[in-house]
């Protein structure tokens, strides 16, 4: 039989049959001996060994589409994440860092910003303008007041997606809406941080409807960009290819310091987003110092 692993933990896989049964199987010691680990989002091959217990034995990983190291997954078709408007502040930085992470393995993404019913009309202008202009779709929503949520689901209708956001954003209210039969932890957010209290723990992929998939992923806080020399850092930022061609140095120009430059001139006349630049500034200048001392 076929079926795509839904969850894992501790050694055990749950392969969905793709109608109604989830199995829980052990996958073959040969794959520990290739050195490939089963993740979520894997199309397998199984036998059933206990059809009234629903039990089984994965025998085969199929071809993977893509594999993510974080959030671990594969067969992936597409990103959301989602950042709060507000309760907690979102940090553009750490968006702007998983938008080059996705960007580097491919991956279209989505932007959600939740909890819309807290205001922040004007913060909401600002983000779509910054983020569409980077090419990126952007939703505002309300978990609290199921407000946007039909919206999610036509983006996610007929693809495997990645659900993933800091903690507390709202990811798994989120799921609860458009599974209303998942069985997820959600909580208030703590006063104290100002973070998720009580957050997903493990990667785990619902079926939406047929041929749809959402895996809800453990929140983040922090994330670290790898295999990213500094100099191609520019062509993660989108928006700054239609100036490119006023730069001086052409090809070569990282539009930090140079003297004639049409990304630097764009910023300056309001054409590029301030705070997308500065966070460019940010991670050039932490890639470069990881190089020197790499180096």
């Amino acid at each position: 039989m076929t079926g795509k692993i839904i969850k894992g933990i501790a050694g055990f896989y749950y392969v969905h049959d793709g109608h109604e049964t989830v199995y829980e199987c052990r996958a073959k010691g040969i794959f520990r001996s290739r050195g490939i680990k089963p993740v979520v989002g894997d199309n397998v091959e199984f036998v059933v060994l206990d059809e009234e217990k629903a039990e089984g034995s994965i025998e085969e990983i199929l071809p993977r589409k893509n594999v993510l190291v974080r959030p671990a997954s594969a067969n992936v078709d597409q990103a959301l994440v989602v950042f709060a408007i507000t309760q907690p502040e979102p940090n553009l930085n750490l968006l702007d860092r998983f938008l080059i992470m996705m960007e580097a393995q491919e991956v279209p993404v989505t932007i959600c910003f939740n909890k819309t019913d807290l205001g922040e009309e004007d913060r909401q202008e600002e983000y779509r303008k910054t983020y569409e202009q980077a090419g990126y779709p952007v939703l505002f929503v309300s978990s609290r007041e199921e407000a946007g949520v039909e919206c999610i689901r036509e983006v996610l209708r007929g693809k495997t997606t990645i659900l993933a956001g800091p903690s507390g954003v709202g990811k798994s209210s989120l799921t609860n809406q458009i599974l209303p039969k998942a069985v997820m932890e959600t909580g208030s957010i703590s006063e104290k941080i100002k973070r998720g209290k009580h957050t997903t723990r493990h990667a785990e992929l619902f079926c939406v409807e047929e041929n749809t998939y959402l895996c809800d992923t453990p929140g983040f806080s922090s994330m670290y960009l790898e295999d990213i020399e500094s100099g191609a850092l520019k062509y993660y930022f989108p928006e700054f290819e239609p100036f490119a061609d006023a730069c001086k140095f052409q090809a070569d120009c990282v539009h930090i310091g140079e003297p004639v430059c049409g990304v630097k001139d764009a910023l300056e006349s309001g054409k590029l987003s301030e705070s997308r630049y500065e966070n460019y500034r940010i991670l050039y200048q932490e890639l470069r110092e990881k190089e020197r001392r790499r180096y």
